[in-house]
């Protein structure tokens, strides 16, 4: 229906079209929209080589639900700490989830990750992002043992023995670490195939030159992380006398 919201399905037919290489007016023909619809469509969601159908639909709901009034607080629900301004702190947890997304991270995982790093303290229990997220136990678990097989979140324990889930710089470092650690050894592995494919050959060659390309990569990524921790880590020493 011309003129009409996209639906999701709709946006799925864009993304199927784009993988297809079709032309936006082809695109808008098989839909029966006009040209102009398709292209604002996926311009203003990441361009013909970054749409995808489930962001968009997501983008579009989020900001449909900034333009309609917030919701009214639940009864005992507490107010935003520092006087913050409660909608525009839950667009910005869903602008952040958003781009979380966009980086290959699944939806609720990203979730849990945005909760930890809006958060004051740094860190949660497994039970307040239960209650923050309005999800089951066993959903938070799942997203925290991906989230922390990544060295994005870390676990210890508070003065009531209660396991809290962390993000703190030296996690952000430690993830860095391992994001190097995992690049270096895709080196490793594709000069395994020189020898396996032949020095000299044309499949060996194209190995050997993604495994220079990714140690280059790696140790500069393990090098500029040490050189930050050790700048914006550091604390001032007191002032000379």
């Amino acid at each position: 229906m011309p003129g009409g919201r996209l639906t999701q399905q709709e946006r799925q037919q864009i993304a199927l079209g784009l993988a297809d290489g079709l032309a936006y007016a082809e695109i808008a023909r098989r839909l029966d929209r006009p040209t102009s619809t398709v292209t604002r469509e996926v311009m203003r969601n990441g361009g013909p080589t970054s749409y995808r159908a489930d962001l968009a639909h997501r983008a579009t709901e989020h900001r449909a639900h900034r333009r309609r009034p917030a919701a009214p607080r639940a009864p005992g629900t507490p107010p935003e700490p520092h006087g913050r301004d409660s909608e525009a702190v839950r667009g910005y947890e869903e602008l952040l989830t958003t781009v979380f997304m966009q980086s290959g991270l699944p939806r609720m995982t990203a979730r849990v990750l945005v909760c930890l790093y809006t958060t004051d303290a740094g860190s949660l229990t497994a039970a307040e992002l239960v209650r923050r997220l309005q999800v089951s136990p066993a959903t938070v678990s799942k997203a925290i043992a991906f989230l922390e097989s990544q060295g994005l979140v870390r676990r210890e324990r508070d003065e009531r023995r209660r396991e809290r889930y962390v993000v703190d710089d030296d996690v952000m470092y430690q993830s860095t670490m391992a994001s190097a650690r995992a690049t270096a050894h895709l080196g490793e592995t594709a000069r395994q195939g020189v020898a396996v494919l032949g020095p000299g050959t044309p499949a060996a060659e194209r190995l050997e030159n993604i495994a220079r390309f990714v140690d280059f990569v790696s140790e500069s990524i393990a090098r500029a992380a040490e050189q930050a921790r050790a700048v914006l880590h550091t604390k001032p020493g007191p002032p000379n006398p």
